[in-house]
């Protein structure tokens, strides 16, 4: 038996590009065979429809909600619910699981990390960290960011990116620089499971009891691509795609003259 999980979700509570509360993504996970969600909702730097002006407090407890209200609705009907964030820096996004509500409350210093502390820090205390859409080029994003180091795995099929070339090159990295792979939906509105080509995911072998257990599959590196919920075809390289960002980081992307580019270190 496989267990279906989605790992990247947005609520109205705390995204602000978001249409749907948490509530009203269930039933539809449901319908299509999902054990389980994970909200992750845009994070303090992210696209966050809460006010920064707020007290730390008041921030955490408003930015769990979207969680909470999908967890209420998930123990209603037998879907499991996990908590997670997305943060953004300079255009480029990560997602972080394995911290919870209480853990945010006595730490405000996460608002104001860097990449490297917010790695360094989540791993301390038992997270991980993993990049979303690394290879996503639209008109707010300036500049492709790669910082191998800095994360535990890659997002390399990411239902919300427009072009399958995004998911191809994420791929690509990933495999180059021997990191783990998931896959999600980057889900903003409950009318999109209408759509099931369209929700990605992972499928796991045993059933996850806590974010945790989500944490050490990341960690113990054992998502193969047969694990992906994704649509066919979607992480396959065709020889034309190229960036057309500057790449930032300590992993560089050079284009080759194949066009099918070359990651190095």
């Amino acid at each position: 038996m496989k267990y279906l999980y989605e790992t990247h979700l947005h609520t109205s509570q705390a995204s602000a590009c978001a249409i749907s509360p948490g509530r009203d993504y269930i039933a539809g996970y449901k319908t299509l065979g999902y054990t389980g969600i994970m909200v992750t909702d845009h994070f303090y730097n992210g696209n966050s429809c809460l006010d920064r002006n707020l007290s730390w407090k008041d921030w955490v407890n408003r930015f769990c909600r979207g969680y909470e209200d999908a967890r209420e609705a998930g123990e209603r009907q037998g879907i499991a619910v996990f908590f997670g964030w997305e943060e953004t820096f300079d255009g480029d996004d990560y997602l972080v699981y394995g911290l919870d509500k209480e853990w945010l409350l006595r730490h405000p210093e996460a608002a104001a990390w860097s990449r490297r502390e917010q790695y360094e820090t989540v791993r301390r205390y038992g997270g991980c960290v993993v990049q979303a859409h690394p290879f996503r080029q639209h008109h707010y994003i300036h500049t492709v960011h790669l910082y191998p180091d800095c994360v535990d795995a890659v997002e390399v099929a990411n239902a919300g990116n427009h072009e399958q070339s995004y998911d191809a090159l994420a791929m690509q990295y990933a495999q180059t620089q021997g990191l783990p792979i998931t896959a999600g939906t980057d889900i903003h509105a409950a009318q999109d499971l209408e759509e099931p080509q369209r929700i990605f995911g992972v499928y796991l072998d045993t059933e996850l009891r806590s974010i945790q257990d989500y944490v050490e599959v990341i960690r113990a590196h054992t998502l193969r691509e047969e694990n992906l919920r994704m649509s066919p075809g979607r992480c396959v390289l065709h020889g034309n795609e190229q960036i057309n960002l500057p790449v930032d980081g300590p992993a560089t992307y050079q284009a080759c003259g194949d066009g099918r580019g070359l990651f190095s270190r």
